[in-house]
C-alpha cells in the first residue's frame, strides 16, 4: 500500500496579512519533508470561491514549485477541474504536460466535475449537464495529450479544430488518469472507465472492502472501455492523520481540525449557506461543534477515517484493514482546519520512521502480483477502446498565417476598387 498527503489549503477565519503566504510556504516545506520521508503522493486539489474551506485555486502553480523542491514523490492533481467553463481542454494538456516535463515525469492526472453551487454557479456551469461535460473534455484531454496532431472535435459541449498540443508529457500516451470519487456510483464510473478512483469519502474499511471489489471487477469486466489511451486500475481512500507517541496529544492536535474539516463540506456541499466575503465558517463551526445535531452527524459519518489519529500503534491498527481491503493507496488529510506547521512535520517523521516501513516492504510484490493478475484484463479493456482516427498526412488542413492572411484580403479589396475605376477610365 502507497501512501499520499493531501492538500486544500485550509484556511479559516479570521485572517490576518500573511496568513496566505504562511499557509503556501508551509506547506511547500511539508511536501520537501513528505518527499524525503518516502511518501508515494502530494495530492493538490483545484477549488474555487470556497473561502476558509479551500483556497487551492491555481493546483499547477503549487504542484510547479513542489517538483522544484522535490526529487521522487509523485505529484497529483487531485483534481484538476476539467469542464471547460473551469479550464478550456487545450490548456488542462497544456498545463498537464508542462508539468510532467518539469517534474521529469511524475504527473498524477485527476479529473473531477466539482459539485459546490458556489463552484458551478460561479462559472455558470449548468449543474444537470455537468457529468456529461466532463465526460467529453477527459476522452479530448487525454487525445490532446497523446495525438500528434489532435484531430479537431465538433461534440456537444466542447469544439476546437485541428492542432498539434505542445508540449507532450514524459509519460507516455499521458499521465495516469484518476477521478475524484464521493459517492459510490463515481466509483463504478472510475471503474468503467478505466480509472483511479480517489475516493474523498469518509468510509471505514468494512465498507472500503465492498467499494474495492465492485471496483476491481468491474475492472476485469466487459464494462471497463477506457476513456484514456491507457488504463490506471488504482483506489486511493482518505484518511485523517495525526501521529503521536501519546494519543491524547495525537487528539487534541489532530481532531479539532480534521472534524472543522467535515463541517465545513458538509456545509458548503450539503446543508449551508454562504455569503461571499461575509460567512464565517469557523466561528459556525465552534458554535455549533457539541451541539448542533446536523453537525454531530457528519461528525459521526468520518468515524471510519479518525482511525488515522493517534499513536503509530493505532495508525498501523487502522492502515492494516484498509490493506487487508486491498485499497491501493491511503492519503491523509494532515493540514485541516488549524493543524499547525510543526506538529503535522512530527506526525509525518514519527509515521514514516514507525509505521511505514512494513507497508513499503510489501508494496512493491502486492503492486506485482496485482498488475499480473488483471494484465490479461486490461488488455482486453484497451481492444474494446473506440479510438479517434488519426489524420492522414494529406488530411491535416494548412492553416495561413493571420499577417499573410490580411494583406491578402487587402489586396484582394484594393484590386476590386481599382477595377471599376479602370474600366471607367477606360
Amino acid at each position: 500500500m502507497k501512501f499520499g498527503i493531501f492538500y486544500e489549503h485550509q484556511l479559516p477565519r479570521p485572517w490576518n496579512d500573511g496568513d496566505e503566504q504562511k499557509l503556501f510556504n508551509d506547506a511547500l516545506e511539508q511536501v520537501e519533508v513528505a518527499d524525503r520521508l518516502g511518501i508515494d503522493y502530494a495530492w493538490e486539489v483545484e477549488h474555487h470561491f470556497l473561502e476558509e474551506y479551500s483556497h487551492s485555486s491555481a493546483p499547477e502553480v503549487f504542484l510547479a514549485a513542489c517538483s522544484q523542491r522535490t526529487k521522487n514523490i509523485r505529484l497529483g492533481h487531485g483534481i484538476r477541474q476539467v469542464i471547460p467553463q473551469y479550464n478550456h481542454p487545450a490548456r488542462t494538456a497544456e498545463v498537464i504536460a508542462t508539468l510532467d516535463l518539469v517534474s521529469n515525469g511524475r504527473v498524477d492526472f485527476g479529473t473531477g466535475e466539482s459539485s459546490a453551487e458556489l463552484e458551478l454557479g460561479g462559472f455558470q456551469i449548468p449543474v444537470h449537464m455537468k457529468r456529461k461535460i466532463f465526460m467529453e473534455s477527459v476522452e479530448q484531454i487525454a487525445n490532446m495529450l497523446a495525438m500528434d496532431p489532435y484531430p479537431g472535435y465538433k461534440g456537444q459541449f466542447f469544439e476546437m479544430p485541428c492542432r498539434n498540443i505542445v508540449p507532450k508529457p514524459v509519460q507516455r500516451p499521458h499521465p495516469p488518469l484518476w477521478v475524484a470519487c464521493s459517492q459510490r456510483e463515481t466509483i463504478r464510473m472510475a471503474a468503467r472507465l478505466g480509472i483511479g478512483a480517489l475516493t474523498f469519502a469518509f468510509v471505514d474499511p468494512a465498507e472500503a472492502t465492498e467499494w474495492v471489489e465492485e471496483y476491481y471487477s468491474i475492472i476485469k469486466s466487459e464494462e471497463c472501455v477506457p476513456i484514456g489511451h491507457a488504463i490506471n486500475p488504482n483506489i486511493c481512500m482518505v484518511s485523517s492523520f495525526s501521529c503521536h507517541h501519546d494519543r491524547e496529544t495525537a487528539i487534541k492536535r489532530g481532531l479539532n481540525g480534521f472534524e472543522f474539516f467535515g463541517f465545513a463540506l458538509g456545509s458548503l456541499y450539503a446543508f449551508g449557506e454562504h455569503t461571499p466575503g461575509r460567512t464565517d465558517l469557523w466561528q459556525q463551526f465552534e458554535a455549533t461543534r457539541m451541539t448542533n445535531t446536523e453537525t454531530m452527524d457528519i461528525t459521526q459519518s468520518l468515524a471510519g477515517s479518525a482511525g488515522g489519529i493517534g499513536t503509530p500503534d493505532d495508525l498501523r491498527e487502522h492502515l492494516l484493514k484498509f490493506e487487508k481491503c486491498n485499497v491501493d493507496q491511503v492519503t491523509f488529510i494532515q493540514q485541516a482546519g488549524r493543524n499547525k506547521h510543526e506538529h503535522i512535520c512530527e506526525s509525518l517523521e514519527i509515521f514514516a520512521k514507525e509505521v511505514m516501513p512494513e507497508f513499503k516492504e510489501r508494496a512493491e510484490d502486492r503492486e506485482r502480483q496485482k498488475m499480473e493478475e488483471l494484465a490479461p484484463y486490461l488488455e482486453q479493456a484497451m481492444e474494446r477502446k473506440i479510438t479517434m482516427r488519426e489524420l492522414e498526412d494529406d488530411e491535416i488542413p494548412t492553416f495561413v498565417s493571420l499577417g499573410r492572411k490580411v494583406s491578402e484580403e487587402s489586396a484582394k479589396e484594393q484590386s476590386i476598387y481599382e477595377q471599376p475605376q479602370q474600366e471607367a477610365a477606360g
